[in-house]
């Protein structure tokens, strides 16, 4: 398996062990009532994993990206172009004529 791939799955796994993890103190402080929901609702499940899904989507793309931008190596060489300066000269006001509304 490539290291990417392999890379890729394990930043999804964190990410929904993450989500599962937010999704649990979301539930086990009561936040907005939702312990309440769930538990006097049929679907209340179905809500809690649809809820643990999405953060878990959410939070696996975070944590990849986080992990990708880390692998960058510092940039020393100096690139980026020529820096010199604006004359302020070219920036002066121009007058223009307006014609008089009535």
């Amino acid at each position: 398996m490539p290291k990417l791939v392999k890379l890729y799955i394990t930043q999804v796994l964190i990410g929904f062990a993450i989500a599962a993890a937010f999704v649990g103190a979301l539930m086990y402080f009561n936040v907005a009532n939702l312990w309440h929901l769930v538990t006097h609702n049929e679907a209340g499940i179905i809500a809690v994993i649809i809820l643990w899904f999405a953060n878990g989507i959410v939070f696996s793309g975070v944590q990849f990206a986080i992990t990708i931008m880390r692998m960058a190596g510092a940039d020393d060489e100096d690139q980026g172009g020529k820096r010199d300066e604006i004359p302020m000269t070219a920036l002066e006001p121009i007058p223009v004529k307006v014609a008089e509304r009535r």
